[in-house]
């Protein structure tokens, strides 16, 4: 399997990886995606969600109550729900949120895709998503998922991470470029 630019050597890529490896046997590779999506878009919307996994504090036994009580109402797989019991039980949920990025970055590479992650001062319609897509998918020579972000305080433009690139066209950045030549 390829390595995806170092992320299996991390703990998280190495769970990731050993989740992917399980999914891909059994055939269940996009709905361990969509169940991770699921789960990664419940941590960044609840607070408590996300205070329970980085509690040291909480037991083994009340983490996995807790974390197979959230997988039942995200109505998440078997597969997904076992793989959090072992994350539970070995302490290891606090590293969940770097196990659902790893997933999505070996899943994509290996439907030879890249994922993209935009940040735009305001949402972006479908005709510029699809014209964004294609942009990049010729830039990079395969298919691109995107991902998007609205941040107000980029101002405009965008900013665009594949992998460990950035491409930064913010109109913050630019400001602030301006106000560093402005000094020399």
């Amino acid at each position: 399997m390829e390595n995806s630019g170092g992320i299996t050597a991390s703990l998280s890529g190495r769970y990731a990886s050993a989740l992917f490896d399980l999914a891909n046997e059994q055939g269940f590779v996009s709905a361990v995606e969509g169940d991770l999506e699921k789960l990664g878009a419940a941590l960044h919307e609840s607070a408590d969600l996300s205070a329970l996994i980085n509690n040291p504090q909480v037991s083994r036994q009340a983490a996995a109550g807790a974390i197979d009580g959230v997988a039942g109402l995200l109505g998440l797989s078997q597969l997904t729900k076992n793989f959090l019991g072992v994350l539970a039980s070995n302490r290891r949920l606090s590293a969940l949120p770097d196990m659902i990025r790893a997933f999505g970055m070996i899943a994509a590479a290996h439907r030879g895709e890249a994922t993209a992650e935009v940040t735009s001062a305001h949402p972006l319609d479908d005709a510029q998503l699809a014209a964004l897509t294609e942009k990049l998918k010729v830039r990079e020579g395969k298919d691109i998922k995107l991902k998007t972000n609205v941040d107000p305080d980029i101002l405009g433009g965008l900013v665009v991470k594949i992998g460990s690139q950035m491409i930064d066209s913010s109109i913050r950045t630019r400001l602030n470029s301006l106000a560093m030549a402005m000094k020399a």
